[in-house]
């Protein structure tokens, strides 16, 4: 997938934890960590919505494209899903 999640440097940076986010965005922790770890598959703009405001973020911090290979394969050994 060329979308990369950088939701878990956003929450470091933020010192918070995924449990935290699940509950102030009202989604339930088991959906957010697919989102995390970059199994999911789509997200709805209500909910990246609610995600950026919390964050206090932008889209982009927390999404991003690559089409390097190399890179994607990174990123899910990284996020420990398959690519």
């Amino acid at each position: 997938m060329p979308i990369i999640v950088n939701l878990d440097v956003v929450l470091a940076q933020r010192k918070m934890r995924l449990n935290t986010l699940a509950e102030l965005v009202d989604i339930t922790p088991q959906n957010l960590s697919v989102l995390k770890t970059g199994r999911a598959k789509a997200i709805r703009f209500d909910t990246l919505e609610k995600i950026c405001a919390v964050l206090e973020c932008q889209p982009g911090d927390i999404l991003a494209f690559s089409s390097d290979v190399k890179e994607i394969k990174d990123a899910a050994d990284a996020a420990g899903a398959p690519a």
